[in-house]
């Protein structure tokens, strides 16, 4: 050792260690609004009462704006008996649950059921067995995988229906009318009072009010989403829909001629129910 050199402490090296070379304990997160790829999901499979079995997909679509139509074809299909089992071919932005079912007879057995989704040039799969560990329940499914209070619970879900549309043009928007019925359960929250804090000097201990609590329940509603098309269906409104006198009425716009497959979905707050509509649209009025 020179004479200029001095032996650092153990101490002190340790120290200009995690000072320099320390990783980040948490990184930060990225939000990529585009070029991302589409994973599908298995939800898990329902026993039907025939024997038969429903295997229910949903997907995350990794972009949070970007909105992706991918034709049922090798970069969209469902194996066997694909490549269209009706599975989505119009993709939102971020994760869509509980979106579609495959039906697979009561000698599936160990069969598997392979959906694969091809998007902005990754190739994802998703794989539906009859494990036993992911069977669910059509409850489970009306609560989006939220808590079952289980079959003695007194809520029944909403009851919807779609008028029929006529076919429709990419020169005027259609009306579609949702028709819902309910038990009325859950009752709607009531909006909390506002309370005004008395004015106090500043030497007063005050009891710390809290803003965090559930908000009223919307009651029950209806949304629209898109299931199947060529294009971006806009739809007005575009968020829930109150239900009133047994209807929720919305339109919808489109962009380019083509089939395709519109979700309503009608919630009470708890429950929820889906019924799909086909509208072709065409180029003229």
């Amino acid at each position: 050792m020179s004479k200029g050199a001095r032996r650092l402490q153990p101490s002190v090296v340790l120290a200009a260690v995690l000072l320099v070379g320390q990783l980040p304990t948490e990184l930060p997160s990225t939000k990529f609004t585009s070029g991302q790829d589409i994973q599908p999901y298995y939800e898990g499979w329902i026993r039907n009462k025939d024997g038969s079995f429903d295997l229910v997909f949903g997907y995350f679509n990794r972009n949070w704006q970007e909105e992706l139509a991918i034709a049922a074809g090798p970069d969209n299909l469902v194996e066997p008996g694909g490549p269209d089992r009706g599975q989505p071919t119009y993709f939102l932005p971020r994760r869509q649950g509980w979106v579609f079912r495959v039906r697979v007879p009561s000698d599936f057995g160990k069969g598997v059921v392979t959906w694969t989704i091809k998007a902005n040039g990754k190739t994802q799969k998703a794989y539906g067995e009859l494990m036993p560990v992911e069977e669910i329940t059509e409850r489970i499914v009306m609560t989006r995988g939220n808590l079952n209070p289980g079959e003695d619970d007194p809520n029944k879900p909403p009851a919807i229906t779609v008028a029929p549309s006529a076919n429709a043009s990419v020169t005027a928007p259609v009306t579609l009318t949702a028709m819902v019925s309910d038990d009325g359960l859950p009752k709607p929250r009531a909006p909390a009072p506002v309370r005004t804090p008395p004015t106090r000097d500043a030497t007063t201990i005050q009891a710390q009010a809290n803003s965090s609590g559930g908000g009223p329940r919307r009651g029950l509603n209806v949304t629209w989403m898109q299931l199947r098309g060529p294009a971006k269906v806009k739809f007005e409104p575009s968020g829930p829909i109150n239900v009133a006198d047994g209807k929720a009425t919305a339109t919808a716009r489109f962009t380019e001629r083509g089939t395709y497959v519109l979700r309503a979905t009608a919630n009470d707050g708890a429950l929820s129910t889906k019924t799909d509509v086909t509208i072709t649209v065409g180029g003229g009025s």
